[in-house]
């Protein structure tokens, strides 16, 4: 996403009241109204995947697995601190991270989402396990809790158009694999190619749709005998200068077509730039500029990117749309705050759809350009109102401050 210099945010949540449609009815939608999982906060949610659902279905769209940290934001910063300088931020938030970025954000876009994670017996385990579990409703019923063990910790400064981290944690007691062979089945998970790969085997052989991702390689050797658990996964999703390294390629489009002799679904994102997509299961290519916004944190942009892909995957979307929701889904997250809490739930899509539209039929030619290429969205976005979902704030409070859009 296009990254420019921080506003200034506020510490309250913000949840947007819904600009009404100018239409006289409503568009037909594919999906429909079903109540949240059992854990999640009272109101009607939004199922994109309903009309396909069936009996025989597993409990889960998406399983992941990872560490889960205590994340502090702090935004509205001109710039870093210097050594012995203390400098005050205009906006701070708190919110659960690391895999909880990408579990939260599949989950507010209606996905069935399972976490496999180790939490501690601390107050920030306390809160970031009612947060997920309660309000997101993510099912966290193969996850575990070890006494005597404290949450990670991670501090963000956004400054500069970036974002400079300071992290604290231990590893957990026990690993993971043993909890993921007793989690749910899910129709796909989404993994770290740089984590432990031993599970993936199975899973696929159970027929999930592996999607896979990988950071940067601090060793600067980018190895491609790295990539040789793709051999299990249906997707890959690099970002651009990881895509390139690893495929020995000069540009985001010769390495997404590289990658797509490795899996069926290569998709390169390319900040800024947009992203780049192969389907070998369908033969579609496709670009998608983009959606040029102002952000304040980028924190966590590319899990909901990522979730947002599953989710159009599980549709059935042709990959052009899948590309374009996945941009609008991340340029929507960056506008917040909070990693986790930043990402969009579909009242943030509807709100920004209405808006468009009213925009695009008063006359706004840059917004009537833009709604030609989301008109999809009114086959898609919900025609009532649905849960509001909590934003970060400066404080970890149990009740949820969503409110109805």
């Amino acid at each position: 996403m296009m990254a420019h210099q921080p506003t200034q945010p506020t510490d309250e949540p913000v949840d947007r009241p819904a600009v009404p449609s100018p239409s006289a009815a409503p568009s037909p939608s594919t999906g429909a109204s079903t109540p949240a999982p059992p854990e999640a906060a009272e109101g009607q949610d939004w199922d994109p995947l309903a009309a396909q659902r069936t009996p025989a279905d597993p409990p889960l769209d998406v399983l992941l697995s990872g560490t889960v940290f205590f994340d502090i934001v702090f935004t509205g910063m001109d710039r870093l601190p210097q050594p012995g300088e203390e400098l005050w931020s205009k906006g701070m938030g708190s919110s659960p991270g690391g895999i909880a970025n990408l579990a939260t954000a599949a989950a507010r876009l209606g996905l069935r989402t399972g976490l496999v994670a180790g939490f501690g017996d601390d107050a920030y385990a306390d809160w970031m396990w009612h947060t997920m579990a309660h309000e997101e409703g993510i099912d966290l019923t193969a996850s575990r809790r070890f006494a005597d063990f404290h949450s990670a910790l991670t501090v963000s400064i956004a400054a500069e158009g970036d974002r400079a981290m300071v992290t604290h944690g231990h590893e957990l007691p026990e690993p993971l694999s043993s909890l993921i062979a007793g989690a749910p089945a899910a129709r796909a998970a989404v993994v770290d190619l740089a984590g432990e790969t031993s599970w993936w085997a199975q899973l696929a052989q159970r027929g999930s749709l592996i999607f896979a991702d990988i950071g940067f390689d601090e060793t600067g050797r980018w190895d491609v005998a790295d990539l040789a658990p793709l051999t299990h996964c249906h997707a890959f999703t690099p970002n651009a200068l990881e895509a390139m390294a690893y495929t020995r390629t000069d540009s985001p489009d010769q390495a997404v077509r590289a990658l797509a002799e490795k899996v069926p679904l290569a998709v390169v994102t390319d900040g800024a730039h947009g992203s780049y997509a192969i389907d070998s299961t369908t033969g579609e290519e496709a670009y998608c500029p983009a959606v040029p916004v102002t952000a304040i944190d980028t924190t966590g942009a590319g899990d909901v990117f990522a979730a947002a892909i599953v989710l159009g995957t599980l549709a059935g979307w042709p990959l052009e749309e899948r590309l374009k929701f996945s941009s609008l889904c991340s340029a929507l997250a960056v506008q917040q705050f909070g990693g986790s809490l930043a990402a969009p739930g579909w009242g943030d899509l509807m709100d920004w759809w209405h808006s468009l539209t009213a925009a695009a039929d008063g006359g706004d030619l840059r917004a009537a350009y833009t709604r030609g290429g989301y008109r999809f969205l009114d086959a898609i976005v919900p025609d009532h109102p649905v849960q509001g979902r909590r934003r970060a704030q400066g404080t970890f409070a149990l009740g949820s401050d969503a409110g109805r859009h």
